[in-house]
């Protein structure tokens, strides 16, 4: 079996479309969506409509539930341009979506970890605000009672493989449409890819187990960036542009 994993779209149509052609390109049928879809100030709409059409199997993230778990008068930042967006049957589909699933009886999928979709899987963030690779035991606490061999997670933007030690595999493909991100809970930090390309995961399952592929994707990044930076974000703009929040001199 192949597949292809996505997290993290974050209303990019662009880098959507791209990573999906991409897909097609491989010649790879069945796509699984790891959540947060819409929110920031790109195109939320358009990516819903994508979403639907091609009816990816999809869990919910972070972002998904702030969209649909209060009211507009309580949104962040990120959740008020594109709910201003987004239809009636995009919110419709955002509520049958599910905390987590095993898609094709071969992978756990969520969005966080396995109990809730804000916490940092396969990292730990420090005091000082940079996010570590997860000490092995705590990663395994959380994957505890999972039977599939595969997981696969997303919300840190983060592409990484961990291997857990019976050998079952946690894939984070990265983020397909939001290479860069900050926040200030618990208190502030940030991530940056360090690139700007749509990124996402390929997983065949081999004699030998689990095969992870990582692909990033060019696409017209410079209108998305132009777009965010018209919609007041300047700094994902820049992370948009380059992978770092901040614009690096030449």
């Amino acid at each position: 079996m192949i597949f292809a994993a996505i997290a993290d779209v974050h209303g990019n149509c662009a880098a959507l479309d791209a990573v999906l052609a991409d897909i097609e390109k491989l010649g790879i049928e069945d796509v699984v969506n790891l959540g947060d879809c819409f929110s920031g100030p790109l195109e939320a709409g358009i990516t819903g409509d994508i979403l639907l059409k091609n009816r990816i199997p999809s869990v919910r993230g972070n972002h998904d539930r702030a969209l649909i778990d209060r009211p507009f008068e309580a949104m962040g930042d990120w959740e008020k341009p594109a709910h201003a967006q987004l239809s009636a049957a995009h919110l419709d589909w955002l509520q049958t979506l599910p905390f987590d699933m095993v898609f094709k009886d071969v992978a756990y999928c969520c969005h966080g970890s396995p109990k809730d979709d804000l916490e940092y899987w396969l990292e730990r963030l420090s005091p000082e605000g940079v996010l570590h690779l997860r000490p092995l035991d705590e990663i395994e606490v959380l994957a505890e009672g999972i039977e599939q061999t595969l997981m696969l997670c997303g919300h840190t933007h983060i592409a990484r493989t961990v291997q857990l030690s019976d050998g079952r595999l946690i894939v984070n493909p990265g983020s397909v449409g939001c290479p860069g991100w900050t926040d200030n809970e618990p208190f502030y930090h940030q991530v940056e890819a360090g690139h700007p390309f749509a990124s996402y995961a390929v997983l065949e399952e081999t004699g030998r187990g689990w095969q992870v592929y990582f692909r990033q994707v060019r696409y017209d990044n410079l209108a998305m960036a132009e777009l965010a930076r018209v919609n007041g974000m300047p700094r994902l703009a820049n992370v948009i542009v380059g992978g770092w929040l901040s614009l690096r001199s030449t």
